[in-house]
């Protein structure tokens, strides 16, 4: 069973690194062929209510295979019944690690030669399952919770934290959850509150005995990065994708890491370079990685975009006719590039302000460069710079007020609390006046209500984010639910 579902699961990461039609398929099948062999091995009669060992194993893997496929099958088709299928899929996953998680609490649970490898997949299974439901949108958590589901975060993330201790096949997958979680989910789906101290100590032992492994340096420049020492993680995603070169995927990974690397220190043409990379060999988002060839080269003057043989005016018009989806939905991101790039389809286009730093915003880079005065007073400079450049045009009050949501966050991050908050509540008054930025509003609500938190003000702040919870035009941002 072990060996099935490992071989199968290595397949399966080689499927979605890649998003390969083949990979896919074949993923599919030997997960499939996993699955038959852990039912094979799974209980044969629903009265009985106790497990043998290896019955026991085979529920675990089973559940594992379920949810592996279920992720597959969202990939393969884009149809409603693929839809369907993928999420009863899910469902049953989830059932049965809470009936294993029951098991595990009762009374009559005895402890066999393997229980460890046990306890440890029911604990990856629960805590994942936990982690992953509690960062979802409030509204698809509620409609979750109607059909059954449920997510506690700090009880999701207390199993993967004991799944990872212990010495069993599954601590690795544990590990690899929280930081995971530290390191990426909490700053693409909440404010940036991942515990870094603790992914370095997660980390810390697998770089010791693996010092050239790629996950393990791509994850120790991750860290890097959100701490803002900017040079040591360039250094470690250089380290990475020098240490292998049979999964460019991981090469992948790491040049989107470098693009953001150098787009925080400003450095526009390298940013270019490694955006240019991903639009060569990636297939992730081919209309994010023009959209963000084109930011880069707007910030460039004409002379300097003379030498990349593009320009950012044709760029920014491929982006729309670059749209695709995956598990049959648009990316988010992608969405937003395409929405800010119609802009250069107009004969004479109005320039979009700064946009790679928009951009910035909705990866939620600010939380990186706050980190570093000298990195968030460089883009304080930048915004200046793109304010002063402004035109008049029906774009004015959008564009001003996306420069006074930047501009807010950077304040605030430099410790001036009282400008930032001029700046926020200036996006707020021009509400009625936005004609097609509309996410501004929630997301300044949100920035003043968590500038608010800060500063000790509570009722100000649930006041702000209570009113941010209201509004209901939520299309870009994340964290925002």
């Amino acid at each position: 069973m072990y060996h099935a579902l490992t071989y199968a699961t290595i397949l399966e990461m080689q499927a979605m690194m890649t998003f390969d039609p083949q990979h896919i398929l074949v993923a599919g099948n030997t997960m499939k062929e996993a699955q038959a062999i852990c039912q094979r091995h799974r209980k044969k009669s629903s009265f009985s209510k106790t497990f043998t060992e290896e019955e026991l194993h085979a529920e675990v893997c089973y559940a594992e295979c379920l949810l592996q496929r279920a992720a597959l099958t969202f990939l393969q088709d884009e149809n409603m019944i693929s839809f369907i299928k993928g999420g009863i899929k899910v469902r049953n996953s989830y059932q049965t690690y809470k009936e294993l998680h029951t098991v595990l609490q009762s009374s009559g649970y005895t402890h066999g030669d393997n229980h460890g490898h046990f306890e440890g997949g029911v604990k990856l299974g629960v805590g994942a399952f936990n982690l992953m439901i509690s960062m979802l949108p409030t509204r698809t958590l509620k409609l979750l919770e109607f059909v059954g589901f449920s997510g506690n975060k700090e009880f999701g993330l207390q199993q993967l934290q004991e799944g990872s201790v212990e010495s069993t096949f599954r601590s690795f997958l544990c590990n690899m959850l929280l930081l995971c979680y530290h390191t990426f989910m909490s700053f693409i789906l909440g404010t940036g509150e991942g515990d870094v101290e603790d992914a370095e100590k997660l980390l810390e032992p697998y770089l010791k005995k693996y010092p050239k492994g790629s996950i393990f340096l791509f994850f120790a420049g991750r860290i890097e990065e959100i701490k803002g020492n900017l040079d040591a993680a360039i250094m470690r995603f250089e380290e990475c994708c020098e240490a292998q070169q049979q999964w460019k995927q991981f090469h992948h990974m790491c040049y989107w890491e470098l693009m953001w690397c150098f787009t925080y220190k400003r450095h526009w043409k390298m940013a270019y370079f490694y955006a240019d990379l991903l639009s060569k060999e990636n297939s992730w988002s081919k209309a994010t990685y023009a959209y963000m060839k084109a930011a880069y080269l707007s910030m460039l003057t004409k002379d300097d975009c003379l030498t990349f043989g593009e320009t950012a005016l044709t760029l920014f018009r491929q982006v729309p006719g670059l749209k695709q989806k995956i598990a049959g939905k648009s990316l988010p991101t992608e969405k937003f590039a395409i929405r800010k790039a119609r802009r250069y389809l107009a004969e004479n286009p109005v320039p979009l302000p700064a946009p790679p730093l928009e951009m910035m915003y909705i990866w939620n880079g600010y939380t990186v460069i706050g980190k570093h005065k000298d990195l968030t007073e460089g883009m304080l400079k930048t915004l200046d710079e793109a304010q002063a450049q402004l035109e008049r045009s029906e774009f004015s009050i959008d564009d001003q007020c996306l420069l006074s949501l930047l501009k807010g966050l950077c304040l605030k991050h430099l410790g001036h609390h009282e400008e930032a908050e001029h700046y926020f509540t200036l996006v707020l008054c021009n509400e009625t006046q936005i004609k097609y930025d509309h996410y501004l509003v929630p997301n300044a609500l949100l920035e003043h209500g968590l500038l608010c938190l800060q500063q000790g003000r509570k009722d100000d702040a649930i006041k702000l984010l209570e009113t941010c919870n209201r509004v209901t035009l939520f299309t870009v941002y994340p964290m925002i639910h």
